[in-house]
């Protein structure tokens, strides 16, 4: 598994040439949702009064989600698109502050970030939530804020993030640890009875 990345980490992060220019810097990560997955970013430029920037970077383009940077074969990989069309992107992608509930109802938590993969696939692997009552209690010392994979299927229903009930075994207080609990509730999930 490449390394994890919280989605709020990587704003900022300089979008790179692989001839090492630097052309712009991540503004905000768009998600599908519904496929569990980055679509691309809308970007500002470089600069401490730089702006948004009209063009935005497609994940087709990008080449490979770094811990330093996003790279990508070169400037012609991002692309113009309309505003009202990254709007519309945005708001299908929205989860933060959506309520976390598993597949039998429990009230797990509310999102204050999501968590993807980097390398190349871009891939939701889960979500750092705000504990509720379910996870609060769940190593014998209060938990405030834990990580929590999803499931194969992402369902977003209004407001709402809904998870398998048994993601809730594999809940981690940090981002390191988390790699390890999301690769055994992968594998945990793979020997699982359908």
């Amino acid at each position: 598994m490449n390394e994890l990345r919280a989605a709020r980490s990587l704003t900022t992060l300089p979008v790179v040439t692989l001839g090492g220019d630097a052309v712009a810097q991540v503004k905000d990560t768009l998600f599908d949702t519904a496929a569990g997955r980055v679509t691309g970013f809308t970007l500002s430029g470089r600069g401490l009064l730089s702006g948004p920037l009209k063009q935005r970077l497609p994940w087709t383009a990008v080449h490979s989600l770094g811990h330093d940077a996003v790279m990508i074969v070169d400037a012609g990989a991002l692309a113009d698109t309309p505003l009202a069309v990254v709007r519309r992107e945005a708001q299908q992608g929205r989860v933060l502050h959506a309520k976390v509930l598993t597949d039998e109802g429990a009230e797990v938590g509310t999102v204050l970030d999501v968590v993807v993969e980097g390398g190349t696939s871009g891939r939701i692997v889960g979500f750092r939530v705000a504990a509720g009552k379910a996870l609060a209690q769940g190593s014998g010392r209060r938990r405030h804020r834990v990580y929590v994979p999803r499931g194969e299927t992402l369902t977003v229903s209004g407001r709402g993030v809904v998870i398998p009930a048994d993601a809730t075994r594999y809940v981690a207080d940090d981002l390191p640890a988390f790699a390890a609990r999301v690769v055994a509730f992968q594998a945990g999930r793979k020997g699982a009875p359908p």
